[in-house]
């Protein structure tokens, strides 16, 4: 059953999908730089299963992590799954002989990637899958109806219960939403990185969930140090105030914050249910306008 007492509650984003807006992105069970096994299997096992017991429902992965590994330890340390988990997952990548992270987002190429990701989570049907599209934190000008729809043709077969975006604009979304219903855009956000606050709140009037990644990143040596005077102030650490600005920051805002180690998925969670004063809020919003 869910636990309700996770900061920010769960937001609903289909009749028959409601996640917790705390998640845990499943990123970092590989090993170094998402390649190869990880350090520590049994910590991964442990971390996956600690997430469930904290009441977590909502899973963030990929088969291209690893690639294949991050979604074998879930199998190994979930499957049967609990009945609420919803596990996420993407396409529109792959991973070369080197580590490197090259686009495969041809619609056989995605098919491919689909069925890949039911094998190695051992599932008939995944419960949503984000299409992957743009460059490392930016989205790419262009159509994504071919890729779209292809995804969307493996929706109708039953494989896929609900379809999301990643990386993308507000004019892909408009485009793929022509084809299917989008339940969730999944783009590079934070206090730092605001380019996409106009399409926070659309999502958010349209009920779609927003799903930041890389909380920390982007940020210029001085919207750094306005981070952590704001942190150094109220006594809790930088990740606790980028965490709970987000979560503050529009009721759509899930997180997926990742980790491959138990005691700092509690701090995770830990810290996403500081709430900012409004003075301090004000002084983050100030961030994004920074040099």
């Amino acid at each position: 059953m869910t636990n309700t007492t996770l900061p920010g509650g769960t937001f609903r984003l289909a009749d028959d999908l409601e996640l917790t807006r705390v998640g845990y992105g499943a990123m970092q069970l590989a090993g170094p730089g998402v390649f190869g096994p990880p350090t520590d299997r049994d910590e991964a096992i442990r971390v996956l299963r600690t997430v469930v017991e904290l009441g977590i429902t909502h899973i963030d992965t990929s088969d291209f992590y690893g690639p294949h590994v991050t979604n074998e330890i879930i199998r190994e340390a979930l499957h049967p799954y609990p009945a609420d988990l919803r596990i996420v997952t993407k396409v529109g990548a792959r991973r070369d002989e080197q580590g490197g992270w090259p686009h495969a987002r041809e619609p056989h190429e995605l098919v491919q990637q689909v069925h890949d990701n039911l094998e190695r989570l051992g599932v008939d049907r995944l419960d949503v899958v984000n299409l992957r599209m743009g460059g490392f934190d930016a989205p790419e000008p262009g159509s994504i109806a071919p890729q779209f729809t292809a995804l969307a043709e493996l929706q109708q077969q039953g494989l896929i219960n609900h379809l999301g975006l990643s990386t993308v604009s507000a004019e892909q979304l408009a485009e793929a939403q022509t084809i299917a219903p989008v339940v969730c855009v999944q783009n590079m956000y934070n206090v730092a990185r605001r380019e996409d606050d106009a399409l926070v709140d659309l999502t958010a009037a349209q009920g779609i969930a927003y799903v930041p990644y890389f909380p920390l990143g982007g940020f210029s040596p001085l919207q750094s140090g306005a981070l952590d005077a704001v942190a150094a102030r109220l006594g809790v650490s930088r990740l606790t105030v980028a965490l709970s600005w987000l979560l503050q920051r529009s009721p759509n805002m899930l997180l997926i914050p990742g980790t491959s180690s138990v005691a700092h998925l509690r701090d995770n969670v830990a810290s996403a249910g500081y709430v900012l004063p409004e003075d301090a809020v004000a002084e983050l919003d100030a961030i994004g306008a920074a040099a």
